[in-house]
């Protein structure tokens, strides 16, 4: 298993509250436990307490992707170093898939917490999972969604570093709305020579999770 695999826990977590939209889904010790997946055994040790205490690291993890997004690469990285060190990881080797020929073990790093409660282990995870991925690809391949008022987090994997959008569902709307607000600027203008463009583009995103130009983050 790739390392930069556990970065999806910091999306997973940051994306359980939409601020603009008022919504929080991390309201009870059953929501924490569906943030770890098929990690039965990490979920089993969280606690009511545990609520609150995710919030807090949610909050921290969205200041770093807020900070990429920004394009602040150093206050992106300070902020994932405090997470770091409050929250350690132990990488170990691990093989427990098998290779079909020989039936020996197919080795790889895992990432081993050592927590005193279930956030600290989950914020381990997370914060050395982001950590891979942005050394891996990149401060600019974490993302907040631009189709308003979304801002959901999202890890940019398209090969020309172009995704705009958290999802399909997104993409489209924004690509609708801007449909729609250049139809409303062109009845206001009928005498609006087409030749301007703003009657060329269509409705349907340019890629599946929507295209960014590149070098260029929009608001």
């Amino acid at each position: 298993m790739e390392l930069a695999y556990y970065s999806d826990y910091a999306v997973r977590l940051v994306n359980t509250e939409e601020p603009a939209r008022g919504k929080d889904t991390l309201t009870s010790v059953e929501a924490v436990r569906e943030l770890f997946g098929v990690n039965q055994s990490a979920a089993r040790r969280a606690a009511d307490a545990d609520v609150t205490r995710f919030r807090s690291v949610r909050a921290r993890l969205r200041a770093v992707f807020e900070a990429a997004d920004t394009g602040d690469e150093t206050l992106a990285v300070d902020l994932l170093n405090s997470l770091l060190l409050e929250f350690p990881v132990s990488p170990q080797i691990s093989g427990h898939d098998f290779r079909d020929d020989d039936g020996r073990p197919l080795w790889h790093m895992h990432l081993a917490d050592h927590p005193s409660n279930a956030t600290a282990g989950y914020a381990a995870i997370a914060a050395m999972g982001l950590a891979f991925h942005l050394t891996e690809y990149g401060v600019d391949r974490l993302g907040l969604c631009e189709a308003p008022p979304c801002r959901n987090a999202y890890l940019d994997t398209s090969t020309n570093r172009s995704r705009r959008y958290c999802s399909d569902r997104c993409a489209t709307r924004a690509n609708v709305a801007a449909y729609r607000a250049r139809k409303r600027l062109e009845a206001a203008r009928p005498d609006l020579p087409e030749s301007t463009g703003l009657a060329a583009d269509s409705t349907q995103p340019s890629s599946a999770q929507g295209e960014r130009r590149p070098g260029l983050r929009g608001r």
